[in-house]
């Protein structure tokens, strides 16, 4: 039950934050039509920073553990080909492909995966985290540009792809980010006071703009669909990795890290970016409230089980 409390009180605020969205809605105070403009300026201005600040503030010297970033960087890139695989052999519309292949690999490994590893470990164990956070959600990017690129519903331009991809605001947060943490770029306390606000503002504006955008004759129509994504995000995914892992050795800290990057719901960014960049924004938002609904109970029964096999 301790964990159980712990995976909910993770949970619960993002519900709460996603249903004064809604509210706002329903009241006539923001309009759905307005919802993306809004992602626009999160998705050019709050999430780079966000990505920045998150990276920048990371510790190399300490907490760094090889095996572990070997481990959860091939996973990822495992698990998004599963994704993509499954994807193609059962996704016939183009426009939800994107948002299907998000939904089943990608995690929200900062939102939830840091309050699980706080909570279970505490505090003095969160460099290791901090560090994987730093290689694992730029990885995780890569990949979501890559994929809502090809599968946009236009015709891909393999000379014109990778520009593309270069010039996303994230991937430009991403390598500048790390540039600096290698050189130890000194910021200004001005400077970092900043950034740190827009982080910390980042995370309630998506999901206040979510919960603006949702619409419950979503689930209705995406219910087939979202079933796949659920599955695969919350039971498959996590049965794969997380049992290899505990085969390969991986206990207390590193365990938990990885329960954060493959057992967590679908990353908030991702019904964002697929607003932005083509695809299926209300099947992508969809995703993101139902996985995040299941995700209190799977995290439950994955936390207690290897707990109770002594992992961590």
């Amino acid at each position: 039950m301790e964990n159980f409390i712990i995976c909910l009180n993770a949970i619960l605020p993002i519900f709460v934050i996603m249903a004064l969205g809604y509210t706002a809605r329903a009241a006539g105070v923001i309009k759905r039509e307005a919802v993306p403009g809004m992602n626009k300026v999160a998705f050019r201005f709050f999430m780079p920073l966000m990505l920045f600040y998150d990276i920048y503030i990371s510790d190399l010297s300490s907490s760094v553990r090889p095996a572990l970033i070997a481990y959860a960087v091939a996973g990822v890139l495992c698990a998004y080909g599963l994704s993509l695989g499954f994807t193609l052999l059962t996704q016939k519309a183009t426009d939800r492909k994107g948002p299907m292949i998000q939904g089943i690999y990608r995690s929200n490994f900062v939102i939830i995966g840091l309050p699980i590893a706080k909570s279970l470990m505490g505090d003095e164990k969160l460099g290791t985290v901090a560090v994987l956070i730093a290689i694992v959600v730029p990885v995780f990017n890569v990949l979501a540009v890559i994929t809502l690129e090809v599968f946009n519903g236009e015709r891909v331009k393999i000379g014109q792809l990778i520009p593309d991809i270069l010039k996303n605001p994230l991937i430009i947060a991403s390598a500048a980010g790390i540039l600096a943490l290698i050189v130890k770029l000194p910021l200004p306390s001005f400077a970092l006071a900043v950034l740190r606000d827009m982080a910390d503002a980042t995370t309630p504006l998506l999901l206040f703009l979510l919960g603006a955008f949702f619409q419950f004759d979503g689930i209705r129509k995406y219910l087939r669909d979202l079933a796949k994504v659920c599955v695969g995000r919350l039971v498959v995914i996590p049965a794969i990795f997380l049992t290899l892992a505990a085969v390969l050795g991986f206990r207390g800290v590193d365990f938990v890290a990885l329960i954060g990057v493959f057992g967590s719901a679908t990353a908030i960014a991702s019904f964002t970016m697929t607003q932005q960049m083509g695809g299926d924004a209300e099947f992508a938002g969809d995703i993101v409230v139902m996985t995040s609904a299941l995700c209190s109970l799977t995290l439950f029964g994955w936390s207690f089980l290897f707990k109770s096999l002594g992992i961590f």
